[in-house]
Formats: structure tokens, sequence, C-alpha cells
């Protein structure tokens, strides 16, 4: 781990030390992530309601630039280039990113798949289209109980992805299930989410300063 990354996760504890507790399973989570992202893996995230809204928030973070500056990819700065002055010009309104997929997203499959089949389905749907071995799947959920995302993470499992959980503190079916379960200690909805806010906003800048 650079020093940068293991000061990113230093402040975290010293701005939150109550998610010092989830110390061994924050590490254990970025260990996966980088791991996924350095062999050409993808993220993918899936959550309700306000879990919802943090997946989105996450795949934001992953996509472009949070914290540093990221450079495209020296070689695809070379196939611009060579496609002359747009293309160039294309170069420096880019930012390298790291790939992630909101599940959350896909309305037109999300809906259809709820109405013509499962509801609670619609999630490991999409897992079993998109995910493969390199992969993983952040499952979120306050309770750790959520149908949708605990079928997520059983067809991650079966299609070889490893899985991380975001939950309260209560053990839950998402935390039997997943690889990693960053257990937050609050149980109230709006606290969990209170705690899982600085959790990703650490694991994002953390994966950045590693690869970028």
């Amino acid at each position: 781990m650079k020093a940068e990354t293991a000061q990113i996760l230093e402040e975290l504890f010293v701005r939150h030390p109550e998610l010092e507790v989830c110390r061994a399973d924050v590490l254990a989570a970025f260990d996966v992530l980088l791991a996924s992202f350095r062999a050409g893996g993808k993220l993918l995230v899936c959550g309700n309601g306000g879990s919802a809204a943090d997946a989105e928030h996450i795949v934001g973070e992953l996509m472009k630039s949070f914290k540093r500056r990221r450079p495209v990819p020296a070689r695809i700065a070379a196939a611009l280039d060579a496609q002359g002055d747009e293309g160039s010009a294309l170069v420096g309104k880019l930012e390298g990113a790291l790939p992630a997929v909101s599940l959350v997203s896909m309305s037109g499959v999300v809906t259809a798949f709820a109405n013509d089949v499962a509801w609670e389905t619609a999630f490991a749907q999409q897992v079993l289209g998109l995910a493969g071995d390199r992969d993983v799947l952040l499952a979120i959920s306050t309770s750790g109980n959520s149908a949708n995302c605990a079928a997520a993470a059983r067809v991650a499992r079966a299609v070889g992805a490893r899985t991380v959980t975001f939950t309260g503190a209560r053990e839950s079916k998402l935390s039997s299930l997943c690889d990693v379960a960053v257990r937050v200690p609050e149980t109230e909805t709006y606290k969990v989410q209170e705690l899982h806010l600085p959790l990703y906003h650490a694991l994002c800048a953390m994966l950045e300063a590693e690869i970028f």
C-alpha cells in the first residue's frame, strides 16, 4: 500500500473513530476491489432507496477524477492523437476511469424484469448478464437483508465474482453470503447510511491513489 493510500485510510478513522471496529473489513474490501481493477475487472453496485443513491454516488467517484487528476491511458491517448486535431482535443477533456456500473440505473431492464418475472431477482439478472470472475459485486443494504441484493450476491458467487457488502451492525443474509462484510456500528437506517458515506469515499480515494 502506498503511503498516500495509508494516509487516507488513517484519516477515515481519525475523522470517524467509530469505524475503527471495521478496520480489518475495510482493508479486506480495499484488497478485493484493488485486485479486481488491476486484473481488468469491474465493479457492479446495487442497493435500494438511500443505498441506491449511494450506488450511484460510488460509480460517479470511480468513473472520473475524485481527488486527483487522472490521465487518459497512454495507449488510448496515442490512438486519439492519431485521429488528428479533434481526437487530440478529446485527450484533454477525458479522465482515467475505474470501470463501475450502477445496477439501479438500468431502468429499462429493471422495470421489465420486475414486471415480467420478479422484482427480487432484477439485480440478479443483471449480475448474470454482466459479471465475470474478475469482477466484484458491492451490495449495499442498511439491514443486510434486502432480498434483491441477496439474490444478486448469490448469482455473483455462482459466476465466480467476488462479493462485498456494506451493512449495519447486525448479522444478516448479506454478511453471511459475501466474501467481505463491512458492518458499520449502527442499526438505525439513516445512521447506517451516514457511516456508509465516509466509508466509500475513503475506499474510492484509496483506489484512486493506488492506481493513478
